[in-house]
């Protein structure tokens, strides 16, 4: 799930202090919050106070290395708001030249600057990334918690190798990335109140990997009583892919895996890079592999990119089987996708010109004569067309509305697909693909991309509908159309598309993308 990316003062705060800290540019003031670990302090952005760079959770290097995250510990004097590093990745656009830096447990708080008599609401976003990359830092939110009056805390989590490494006796096997999220809620809990945040209106929220993390939070027994809400942004439990319909040569899986497995997989990668984790005699693999240098690690990262299940209380069961049992947490959700979400994939099949043939390579010689007869490529305009549309319908679209008739069932589900084939981040011709939602809601990497009017009144009523959601567990209001919670039959949502493209309207998000056809298949 690689994403495509360019790369408060309140008056509720008990300890908010005012002092002359200022850098260029910034307020002449900066306001001042007491931690449980220590003070930190502000800086002005728009309409927002950034509080970055925050620890809430031990370093995890060294003993620690694949570990659950530990307590921070506590400083004296003042924290200046200052990014920190985004955990251990290689290169891409939100890690320009890579890291190898495992002091990365950080969160960035933002809050309207505006006092506030009532605790607001707090929305804890998970960045996504394919469980190998990404960063809190990405997600510039003083947009986001301005015009919503909600405060948001973005998160780092450990990535890949260290995030997903799983080894035969080794506790949280394929977990320590979903053990920092609920670590990253359990510091919300504890500190929601010195930012003018409610911590009984927790909304947990997320985006590819992100969103689900969501769902695997909404799964967890031990998330119990960290969040009230949920938003799951394409990404979600019963999420899965067939046969070379993502990658070429990639095989049918999910991101859920058992902990014996990760566990089997950690032992073939130890046994196999002896000599090149530099493993000295006598020395335990485990001892061995908590001593190798990050970036040596790094290299591999993407050999363990799936949620381990089965080992440990936090993820006991896969988050698909425990969504269609009925075992997740009784929270409203929110949940949607893109129009076009798999042409960011197309890419990888280079020129396609043998649309029939892939096809035959995901679903088989059987099967495939219904599926092109279903999708036949002369209602296309190319072959390349074709296949995203099947391969949006049955990786993405189709296993998002299979979670949200589950969670239906019980709960208010409020289902949307995100349709601005124009996106700012969108190449020519990519449509309303994957992650192409972002900028609408954050400042992606600190930049305003630019926006067509009726593009920015689109961005304007999603934050809305979002940090309405986040207040009241509601998301309409003032300004724009009434969004009706979806049945668990038919998934209704609404199509969110700027006014010269169609505006804000209902969709049958179930028929749209022909659901019942892959349901049958």
């Amino acid at each position: 799930m690689k994403k495509i990316l360019v790369s408060l003062a309140a008056a509720v705060a008990p300890v908010g202090l005012l002092v002359g800290l200022a850098g260029p540019g910034e307020a002449a003031q900066q306001n001042v919050v007491r931690t449980d670990s220590g003070l930190v302090a502000s800086k002005a952005v728009g309409d927002a106070l950034v509080y970055d760079g925050i620890p809430y959770a031990a370093p995890p290097v060294g003993s620690l290395r694949w570990k659950a995250p530990q307590p921070a510990k506590a400083w004296s004097g003042v924290r200046e708001s200052t990014l920190a590093s985004p955990c251990p990745q290689q290169d891409n656009p939100e890690a320009p030249g890579g890291s190898s830096t495992e002091d990365c447990l950080y969160v960035n708080v933002t809050t309207p600057a505006k006092p506030s008599a009532e605790p607001r609401a707090v929305v804890v976003w998970i960045p996504g990334g394919g469980f190998f990359s990404g960063a809190g830092n990405s997600y510039e939110a003083s947009k986001f918690a301005g015009r919503g009056d909600v405060v948001v805390v973005t998160v780092n989590y450990r990535l890949g190798i260290f995030g997903f490494f799983g080894y035969p006796g080794l506790p949280g096997s394929g977990t320590y990335g979903i053990q920092d999220q609920q670590a990253a809620l359990r510091w919300v809990q504890r500190n929601a109140r010195a930012f003018g945040g409610d911590p009984r209106n927790v909304t947990v929220a997320g985006e590819s990997a992100g969103g689900m993390s969501v769902c695997a939070q909404l799964t967890s027994p031990t998330a119990t009583g960290l969040f009230a809400k949920a938003i799951m942004q394409s990404g979600s439990c019963a999420f899965n892919w067939a046969d070379n319909s993502q990658y070429p040569g990639q095989a049918a899986d999910s991101p859920w895996i058992p902990a014996g497995t990760v566990q089997a997989n950690g032992k073939e990668y130890a046994d196999d890079n002896k000599a090149k984790l530099a493993c000295k005699p006598g020395q335990s693999m485990l001892d061995c592999l908590r001593a190798a240098k990050s970036d040596v690690l790094v290299d591999d990262t993407l050999n363990f990119t799936q949620v381990g299940y089965g080992g440990t209380a936090v993820v006991p069961l896969s988050p698909a089987r425990a969504m269609k049992a009925g075992l997740f947490h009784r929270v409203p959700i929110i949940s949607g996708n893109n129009h076009d979400e798999a042409n960011g994939w197309l890419a990888a099949f280079g020129d396609i010109k043998d649309y029939p043939q892939l096809v035959k390579n995901m679903v088989g010689a059987q099967k495939a004569p219904q599926v092109l007869q279903h999708y036949p490529q002369a209602r296309y305009d190319s072959p390349a067309a074709a296949w995203g549309a099947v391969t949006t319908d049955r990786i993405w679209s189709c296993t998002q509305v299979a979670t949200d008739q589950q969670a239906a069932a019980k709960v208010p589900v409020y289902s949307y697909e995100f349709a601005d084939k124009h996106s700012p981040i969108a190449a020519p011709g990519l449509g309303a693909a994957h992650a192409m939602e972002l900028p609408y809601l954050f400042r992606l990497g600190g930049y305003d991309f630019p926006m067509s009017e009726t593009q920015q009144k689109l961005s304007d009523q999603m934050i809305d509908y979002w940090t309405a959601f986040a207040r009241t567990g509601n998301p309409n209001g003032p300004d724009r159309p009434h969004w009706s919670p979806t049945g668990a039959q038919a998934v209704k949502g609404l199509s969110l598309a700027p006014t010269d493209q169609g505006g804000i309207q209902p969709v049958n998000l179930t028929a749209e993308h022909q659901c019942g056809f892959w349901a049958g298949l």
